[in-house]
């Protein structure tokens, strides 16, 4: 087979190297990818929202199979432009993909389907969030309706702070078309919990748990991020947890979408919270979590290309159930100084042959560029270095140990990332 993976992050060179396993795979490129991907993947100079050229580059070369990774690409309608040639490609169409590219369709969603989740208001202008804040109680949450990154929540602890977030998003634009409308939501408190399934609209095949690390600095400080390491299993999830996630939100999901005419096939992944009621869905994404595919792709012991095909061709059913290894993988991300805000990129990476050599590591390359022979920042988030452990203690050891061996002007990551599983 000849496999396009879309995307240049940390997702994608993870999906890459677990897919360079498969023996069912002879040729795998990348567009664009990155640094670390070229090692193993031809790069292409192809941007993932150019579907048309993405298109035709797979049709002309004949690629058996496409694997998307970031939700601009899905939201944009990859899918559909694929489909319409006869291309196989692993993901949600345009309409499905709304689940993650709109708040509120995704609200309007689950609230239809008894699907739980934050009680939450549309705001369509800045003059009617203001009224509705004057009369909300706090800390509430505020996201962009939009794609926005994932830098288009907030939580907010007083209605000045709330006004100004809005203010910036609504009134001078900073997040674009995403913060046209806006989604207020109430504040849910409890554990976090990120649940990855693989379905074909019909049949759904849970991955294993991983808690990702959403905000920027120790201690769950600083703003929200794009996620600044992760885990995996959660330790503190019982397999009764699992069955009561299918039954009670991922299936009445996937059946609600079918009721309107939307076959969801590709990634459905609910990022939840664990209240003292019962699980509830924070957001919808509807591709790979970007940092937890890293401890999951280590983690997998089979073959993900079987699962890809089983969702694309709709006979899931019929695919053997993945097998994982047990040990715990945990992945730190290195950033560059001011992410997620302002950054410099260009930065000479050091030590990468050095953590590399060391045993159960693997250094997933995120936003990284080559310049005169030397790999260089590209990005916010620069690195995701994972490794394998026994438990979650020997993980975060092993992956530490990697991250202390590498260094690049004005680095930065957190020090705690599956602190939360220790305690």
């Amino acid at each position: 087979m000849k496999v396009l993976v879309i995307g240049s992050g940390g997702r994608e060179h993870a999906l890459v190297w677990k897919i360079a396993q498969s023996p069912m795979v002879d040729k795998i490129y990348c567009a664009p990818g990155n640094a670390g991907i070229s090692k193993i993947a031809e790069c292409l100079d192809i941007q993932p929202t150019d579907i048309f050229g993405l298109r035709d580059f797979a049709y002309q070369n004949k690629i058996d199979l496409t694997v998307v990774g970031p939700e601009a690409s899905l939201v944009a309608g990859i899918v559909d432009q694929f489909n319409s040639e006869g291309l196989k490609i692993f993901g949600p169409t345009r309409e499905a993909a709304q689940l993650e590219g709109s708040k509120s369709f995704c609200k309007d969603i689950l609230k239809r389907n008894g699907v739980p989740t934050a009680h939450h208001q549309l705001l369509k202008n800045f003059q009617e969030a203001k009224s509705f804040l004057k009369k909300s109680s706090f800390p509430i949450v505020l996201k962009a309706d939009g794609l926005a990154a994932g830098k288009g929540v907030t939580i907010c602890q007083d209605i000045d702070s709330a006004i100004e977030w809005l203010e910036n998003v609504m009134e001078n634009h900073t997040l674009g078309e995403a913060g046209k409308t806006v989604v207020a939501e109430e504040y849910l408190q409890g554990e976090e919990l990120s649940v990855m399934a693989i379905t074909d609209g019909y049949t759904i095949v849970v991955l294993e748990t991983a808690q990702d690390h959403k905000r920027a600095f120790d201690n769950d400080e600083g703003p929200n991020t794009g996620g600044m390491g992760a885990y995996s299993p959660v330790p503190f999830v019982p397999p009764n947890l699992i069955n009561r996630i299918i039954e009670e939100i991922l299936l009445p999901t996937i059946h609600g979408l079918k009721k309107t005419g939307c076959v969801y096939k590709g990634v459905l992944y609910a990022g939840l919270m664990l209240t003292q009621n019962g699980p509830k869905v924070i957001e919808y994404n509807v591709r790979f979590g970007d940092p937890e595919t890293q401890p999951l792709m280590m983690r997998l012991k089979s073959d993900i290309v079987p699962l890809f095909l089983g969702s694309v061709n709709q006979n899931l059913k019929e695919v053997a159930t993945p097998e994982w290894h047990p040990e715990t993988a945990l992945c730190v991300v290195m950033a560059s100084g001011g992410y997620p805000g302002k950054y410099q990129t260009g930065a000479v990476i050091n030590g990468l042959i050095e953590a590399e050599r060391l045993k159960n590591t693997v250094v997933f390359h995120a936003g990284t560029a080559f310049k005169d022979e030397n790999i260089v920042t590209k990005g916010g988030r620069v690195l995701g270095v994972t490794a394998l452990g026994a438990n979650i203690k020997s993980a975060r050891e092993n992956a530490y140990e990697a991250v202390k061996k590498i260094s690049f002007e004005n680095a930065f990551y957190r020090n705690d990332i599956g602190i939360k599983a220790l305690r």
